[in-house]
C-alpha cells in the first residue's frame, strides 16, 4: 500500500471498519488525523463538539444505536479527563466504543510533560474500571493490527470501552502498512445441555419472570425473544434502561424493572419462583439494590443468560448460567418446545394488568408531566428518547410505551450508569446519526446545564428532527428528595439558579417555548414536529413535584414522623 501519514492511515481504518461519523473536540496531539478527515472528508466526517465530556456521550450513543464501536477523539490530559464520563458510561451499560486519546511526543515520555498522562494506568481494564483494553500505539506500522484488535475486543463478549493511545511523533511518522478487514464479533451460543436443563426447571415452575435487557441485541433475536415468551406464555420485564429491548405494547410486558419500579410489579419478581435474566448484569438498580434477587442465593431460582463469561457467577450463584451473545439469546431460547399449557397463563395476564394499571396518573397541576409524557408517546411512539439522570427521567421511563427494537432499532438511549448531561449529546448524535428520525430528549434543568451547549454541535452540523425539553423546577430534585427523606426541612446545595432556557436556546439558533400549564403542551409539541428545526420546550414545574409517584411535602412529612420531628 501507498506510504501515508499514520494519522492519514487510521481514518482508512475507520472507513474500513464501516464507520461513516466519528465525534470528538480538536487537539494539537492528533493534529495528523484530524488532516486525515479532511483528507477522506468524502467518506467519513468529523463532528466537532463543545466540550470532551459530550463528544464522548455521542460517541456512546453511537454505539448504543449502531451496534458497533462509536468513535471518539480528545486530546491528551484535560481532553482524556472530561471524556471518562462517557468512557465510564459506556463501560457500565456494556456498550462498544473506541476512545482514542492524543499523547505527547514519544521523546518526551514520563518527564511528566505538558498535559501528559498515563492512560493505562487511568483506564486500565478490570471488573470496575473504565474500559475493556487500554493500549498506546508506538510503531505506526501496527496501528491496523491496533485498531482492528480495538474493534474486536469492543464487540466480543460483553461489549464495552476501549481506549487507544496516540502518541503525536508516531501519527506523523510514515506507513505502508494495509488497513485490516471490517471486523465482526465472535458469537457465542447456549451449550445444548443448558437449553434442555432451562427447560426443565421452565416445566417444574409455577410463577416464572423474565426480565430482558443488555447491549448486543438484534432485530432478530429480540423478535425471537418475543416468540419464546409467546410459545411458554412467560411475563416479560425490561431491565433498567433497557426498556425497548421487549415491545412495551405486547400483552405479555410487565413494566420495567428499574428505579421507581411499580410496587406491585416489584412483589411479583420477589415472589417469582423462576427468574430468567436474559443480557442484563443484574445491577444495583435492575435488583432495587440487590433486594428483588438477593445474593449470593436468590429465593427464587435463577437463570442468568449473558455474553460475558466473567460476569456469571459474578455476584449471584445462578442455579443455570449460559453463556451467550444477545444477538444469539432469543434464537436460542425459541428453540425450546412449549407444553400444549402452561400452569402460570393467569400469572403472566395479571402482571400485564397491574403494568397497565400503572399507566394511570393521579392528576397534577398546572403541569402534568404524565401527560406530557403520553402527549409525546401518542404523536411520536416511534421515535429515539434520550435522558440523563434525575427525577424528571421517572415520568418517560413509567408512561412512555417503548416499541421493541425489532421494529425500529433502539429507541431508548439512557444511561445506566445515572450519569447527568447525557441527554442532550446522545439526542444530537441521535439526529445526527439518523436524520430521517425523530430523536427526543427530557432533561432535568441542572441535568440539561452540563452539556446544554452541544445545541450549538446541533446547530452547526444541521440537526433538523430534533426536540429537547427542559423540566425546570429548580432544583437538583434527585438530591433534594433524598434530603427530605434523611434531613427534612434542612435544603443545603440543591437550589438551582437557572437561565431563561427559551432564551438560551435562541441563542444558539433553536426554536424555543416556555410552558407551565399541561394544556399548552401539544400545541406546541405538535409545531416543534412539523418545525423541521431543532426546538427547545422549557417547562416550568413546581418543586413539590418530586417523582411521577409523591411530592416533596409527602416526603417531607413522612420522613419527619419516622424521625419524631
Amino acid at each position: 500500500m501507498t506510504a501515508r501519514l499514520a494519522g492519514h492511515a487510521l481514518v482508512e481504518c475507520l472507513i474500513e471498519q464501516g464507520v461513516d461519523t466519528a465525534f470528538g473536540v480538536p487537539g494539537e496531539s492528533f493534529l495528523a488525523v484530524l488532516d486525515g478527515f479532511h483528507e477522506h472528508r468524502d467518506r467519513i466526517r468529523f463532528i466537532a463538539c463543545r466540550q470532551e465530556g459530550g463528544a464522548a456521550f455521542m460517541a456512546e450513543a453511537q454505539g448504543k444505536l449502531t451496534g458497533r464501536p462509536g468513535i471518539c477523539f480528545v486530546t491528551r490530559g484535560p481532553g482524556a479527563t472530561n471524556a471518562s464520563i462517557g468512557l465510564h458510561t459506556a463501560f457500565q451499560d456494556s456498550t462498544p466504543m473506541v476512545l482514542f486519546i492524543g499523547q505527547v511526543a514519544s521523546d518526551q515520555r514520563d518527564r511528566e510533560a505538558f498535559q501528559e498522562v498515563d492512560y493505562r494506568q487511568m483506564f486500565g481494564p478490570g471488573t470496575l474500571g473504565f474500559a475493556k483494553w487500554v493500549a498506546e500505539v508506538h510503531d505506526p506500522h501496527r496501528l491496523p493490527e491496533y485498531v482492528s484488535r480495538a474493534f474486536h475486543t469492543a464487540m466480543q463478549g460483553r461489549p464495552g470501552p476501549v481506549v487507544l493511545v496516540l502518541p503525536e511523533d508516531m501519527l506523523t511518522q510514515s506507513t505502508g502498512a494495509a488497513v485490516l478487514p471490517r471486523a465482526e464479533p465472535a458469537q457465542a451460543w447456549p451449550a445444548p445441555g443448558a437449553l434442555r436443563d432451562l427447560r426443565a426447571m421452565l416445566m417444574a415452575a409455577q410463577r416464572p419472570f423474565v426480565i430482558a435487557g443488555g447491549s448486543g441485541w438484534t432485530a432478530e433475536s429480540a423478535l425471537a425473544l418475543q416468540r419464546f415468551a409467546e410459545n411458554w406464555q412467560l411475563p416479560v420485564g425490561n431491565a433498567f434502561r433497557f426498556q425497548d429491548t421487549f415491545d412495551n405494547r405486547h400483552p405479555l410486558y410487565a413494566g420495567d424493572v428499574g428505579i421507581g419500579i411499580n410496587p406491585k410489579l416489584a412483589a411479583r419478581i420477589k415472589e417469582a419462583d423462576l427468574v430468567i435474566a436474559v443480557g442484563p448484569r443484574l445491577g444495583e438498580m435492575t435488583t432495587s439494590g440487590y433486594t428483588l434477587l438477593e445474593p449470593p442465593r436468590p429465593r427464587q431460582k435463577l437463570v442468568h443468560v449473558h455474553a460475558g463469561p466473567e460476569e456469571l457467577g459474578r455476584v449471584y450463584a445462578a442455579d443455570l448460567m449460559l453463556q451467550s451473545s444477545m444477538a444469539n439469546a432469543g434464537k436460542a431460547l425459541e428453540t425450546l418446545t412449549a407444553p400444549p399449557q402452561v400452569p402460570w397463563v393467569q400469572w403472566s395476564a395479571a402482571a400485564h394488568a397491574d403494568y397497565e394499571a400503572n399507566l394511570v396518573p393521579a392528576p397534577v397541576a398546572p403541569l402534568d408531566m404524565a401527560e406530557v409524557v403520553k402527549v409525546m408517546s401518542r404523536l411520536a411512539p416511534d421515535a429515539i428518547y434520550t435522558n440523563g439522570a434525575g427525577n424528571y427521567s421517572g415520568w418517560l421511563h413509567r408512561f412512555h410505551r417503548y416499541p421493541g427494537l425489532q421494529h425500529h432499532g433502539r429507541t431508548q438511549l439512557a444511561p445506566t450508569s445515572g450519569a447527568m448531561g447525557y441527554g442532550v449529546p446522545a439526542a444530537v448524535a441521535a439526529s445526527l446519526l439518523y436524520p430521517q428520525r425523530t430523536a427526543i430528549n427530557i432533561a432535568g434543568d441542572g441535568d440539561f446545564l452540563m452539556t446544554g451547549q452541544e445545541l450549538a454541535t446541533a446547530t452547526g452540523y444541521g440537526a433538523g428532527r430534533l426536540i429537547s425539553l427542559v423540566v425546570d423546577n429548580g432544583t437538583y430534585g434527585t438530591i433534594r428528595m433524598h434530603q427530605e427523606r434523611e434531613y427534612p426541612g434542612r435544603v443545603s446545595g440543591s437550589d438551582l439558579f437557572n437561565p431563561d432556557f427559551a432564551a438560551l436556546a435562541r441563542a444558539y439558533g433553536w426554536r424555543a417555548d416556555t410552558l407551565a400549564r399541561t394544556e399548552q403542551f401539544e400545541p406546541a409539541f405538535l409545531a416543534a414536529l412539523d418545525s423541521g428545526r431543532p426546538t427547545l420546550l422549557h417547562l416550568k414545574l413546581d418543586a413539590d413535584v418530586s417523582t411521577s409517584r409523591t411530592t416533596l411535602a409527602a416526603i417531607r412529612e413522612a420522613a419527619a414522623k419516622r424521625l419524631g420531628r
